[in-house]
């Protein structure tokens, strides 16, 4: 791995989507506590929701499950959770920065195609895939009527949590879901161009097995959580970045997290003003008419 101040410029930025793209975080919170209180059991705590976030659907109902001791079967409880989704999730909406950071990083393949240049600067093809833990229903329901912001993902590019390439137990805070979705950039480049390495691909997620998920695949991550996550892992924040809060636990031995502040990770609140050039990326210039 190279050492923060020698990284090379970001050829390729990964994305989650719940409660990173898409504001859906507080939808899920909605559907359980609505569930939750049919049965007279307490709301859902961070400290429990930070453990479902961003793992496969399987694990999450486990763990919730586990918590929460619903007087119910499992088919039940999704059952009525699917419900409750599918009457919310259409309305999902993108968070703050996200129209303007996923056209932008678009925008590079065709400043890269026509040529152009700025202040003596070639622009770079930065690419882009998915790698959501949404299976694809849900995947759909959050985002058929959001056809024009995901578009940017081709379809190739788009790897979702019942992908079955990604094996049973292998989902997030595992690295496989980050590490196929490379290969499914490398596998769609132009001929001719360089395949990317994981140290030239940069991890968007919101969710602490996330970021783990990221880092565990030799990336560099940007952690931008949901403000009550964020309170609920207050002074924990360079383990978070690291990855080594310990999420994978045995299944991780064999791909490691990274350092306390080895610079491979970094927050931020909102992916508002995104800092393009600290990670080598080159807006195309905006035109004025």
């Amino acid at each position: 791995m190279p050492p923060p101040n020698s990284f090379p410029p970001v050829r390729a930025c990964l994305f989650d989507m719940d409660g990173l793209l898409l504001d859906t975080e507080d939808i899920y919170t909605k559907c359980i506590n609505t569930i939750l209180a049919r049965y007279d059991r307490p709301k859902m705590p961070w400290s429990v929701k930070a453990k479902l976030q961003g793992r496969p659907m399987g694990e999450s109902n486990k763990i919730f499950l586990a918590w929460s001791q619903l007087p119910i079967p499992i088919t039940q409880f999704q059952k009525e959770n699917a419900e409750l989704q599918s009457k919310n999730f259409p309305h999902a909406k993108p968070l703050p920065g996200v129209e303007e950071l996923l056209a932008t990083l678009d925008s590079t393949r065709y400043w890269e195609t026509k040529g152009d240049s700025s202040n003596g600067t070639a622009g770079r093809r930065v690419h882009i895939a998915l790698a959501t833990s949404s299976q694809t229903v849900n995947f759909h329901l959050k985002t058929d009527h959001l056809t024009d912001l995901f578009s940017v993902f081709e379809q190739p590019r788009r790897v979702l949590g019942d992908d079955p390439r990604i094996a049973p137990g292998r989902g997030k805070p595992l690295p496989d879901i980050y590490l196929l979705a490379l290969k499914a950039i490398n596998e769609t480049l132009a001929p001719g161009e360089a395949p990317i390495t994981p140290e030239e691909c940069l991890v968007f997620e919101d969710s602490v097995p996330g970021v783990e998920a990221g880092r565990r695949a030799g990336m560099r991550v940007v952690w931008c959580p949901h403000p009550d996550l964020k309170v609920e892992y207050a002074g924990r924040e360079p383990e978070v970045l690291a990855g080594t809060t310990g999420e994978a636990g045995e299944a991780g031995a064999d791909t490691p997290p990274g350092e306390i502040e080895d610079g491979w990770s970094e927050y931020l609140p909102t992916l508002e003003s995104f800092p393009y050039n600290h990670y080598g990326i080159v807006p195309r210039p905006k035109t004025f008419a």
